[in-house]
């Protein structure tokens, strides 16, 4: 199928994300002169394979490997500077450089060594009902944010400003404090590290809405980088078993760049499915198969290292996620783990009361009460890790594609067949 070339894409995660956006970020950025980053923050692992490598990031957009290109990290992203540092030095030592390629908005805010602690102090107090957080301080930053007590990178180029924010900040938190293991005696200690950390990163800082704007209008391309997946999403997702920010319609709001101005979507879906955390997966499974898919599929998470919970591709899910994001396009990713399977299980509606339904329950416990109903489809024994051409797919692997393509009504343009970025067939 031939590709239309769009000067803004969005690249979004269809699932509960590690679906492989950075592997396409990564592919597609050769067309793109920005790579941007809009929402959430370093709780988002993206690795990318070059030439046999691996490399991860955790917040700067994976863009940043191409050379020539502009990696933006958007005001909707909540940073955390130790972070950023962090990163700027591994790809300095890793041979990518970051001067006058690397932007971070004056206006994104900032996570906080406080923030961590908060963000685990809440996981523990929830118990059995804890959400499953990477404890990186995100949620309690965001918190801030929309209580107008935040700080911003801006605020670290100013030592008098920041000592203002964070004095106000305590005030907010004047009861949880000495829970968490700070008082007002942190303050000054505070100031002066975040002002510090804030010189190291003043030259990155920049004013990106404008950036990118600007950039838009003399016709350059940009490629946006979402964060998570569509049902880690803070209102349409499996909420409260989500993220802290819009994995969907966060693009606008976190980057500056009007909605109307996305013109193609282009959804990555694992071919299987799985989630880190807690919270409903209703075609999740246990057991040889579930071993088998995540061993093969490196199944543990970038950033917490846990293992991840593994289960059939839901087409309930995938059509939700259609419908909410807009996809025009479709890339499927990390097909070549199902090699070597008997059977392949597509989850197609769901048994709810001893009624089928095809949608999304938003109440957890009912939602957690649904049954997977299958389609069951051949497997195919073969390596196709070096297969370049749908037609040499096995016919059992392109009966799965065709089927998905058909029920979800898009066309899927990529299938990734291996980690590195030239295992992918065209479609």
């Amino acid at each position: 199928m031939k590709q239309v070339k769009k000067q803004c894409m969005l690249i979004i995660g269809s699932q509960y994300g590690d679906e492989g956006k950075g592997k396409f970020t990564d592919i597609l950025a050769d067309e793109y002169d920005y790579i941007v980053r809009f929402q959430g923050g370093d709780n988002a692992g993206h690795s990318i394979v070059i030439k046999g490598v691996k490399y991860k990031l955790r917040l700067i957009p994976s863009g940043i490997f191409k050379p020539n290109k502009k990696a933006v990290i958007g005001h909707g992203v909540v940073v955390n500077p130790k972070t950023l540092i962090k990163e700027i030095n591994y790809l300095k030592q890793n041979g990518f450089n970051t001067k006058g390629r690397l932007f971070v908005s004056n206006r994104a805010h900032v996570i906080t060594d406080y923030h961590i602690a908060i963000d685990k102090y809440y996981e523990d107090l929830k118990g059995d009902q804890k959400v499953g957080t990477t404890l990186c301080g995100i949620g309690p930053c965001y918190a801030d944010k929309i209580q107008r007590v935040g700080i911003r990178t801006s605020d670290l180029l100013d030592k008098d400003e920041l000592r203002k924010k964070i004095e106000l900040s305590f005030r907010t938190k004047k009861a949880i404090l000495p829970a968490v293991g700070f008082s007002k005696n942190d303050i000054n200690k505070l100031v002066n590290e975040y002002y510090d950390l804030g010189q190291q990163i003043k030259p990155y800082i920049t004013n990106t809405i404008d950036l990118l704007n600007d950039a838009y209008k003399v016709g350059k391309k940009i490629l946006f980088e979402g964060a998570q997946g569509t049902f880690l999403d803070i209102d349409m997702g499996t909420y409260p078993y989500v993220t802290s920010s819009s994995t969907v319609a966060g693009v606008s709001s976190g980057s500056g760049i009007s909605i109307t101005k996305m013109h193609n979507v282009l959804s990555i879906v694992k071919a299987y499915t799985s989630r880190v955390g807690e919270g409903p997966f209703i075609a999740e499974i246990d057991g040889k198969i579930a071993d088998y898919i995540r061993e093969r599929g490196s199944e543990y998470g970038t950033v917490t290292k846990r293992p991840r919970r593994v289960g059939w591709l839901d087409l309930v899910m995938l059509r939700y996620a259609v419908n909410v994001v807009g996809t025009t396009e479709i890339a499927l990713t990390l097909l070549d783990v199902l090699s070597g399977l008997k059977e392949i299980k597509v989850c197609v509606a769901y048994k709810y009361k001893n009624k089928t339904i095809h949608e999304i329950l938003p109440d957890n416990k009912q939602y957690a009460l649904c049954k997977p109903i299958y389609k069951t489809f051949k497997g195919w024994k073969e390596d196709i890790t070096l297969i370049k051409h749908f037609k040499d797919l096995p016919k059992n692997a392109q009966a799965y594609i065709n089927f998905l393509s058909k029920q979800l009504d898009t066309p899927i343009t990529y299938i990734s067949v291996g980690n590195d970025r030239i295992r992918t067939i065209k479609h």
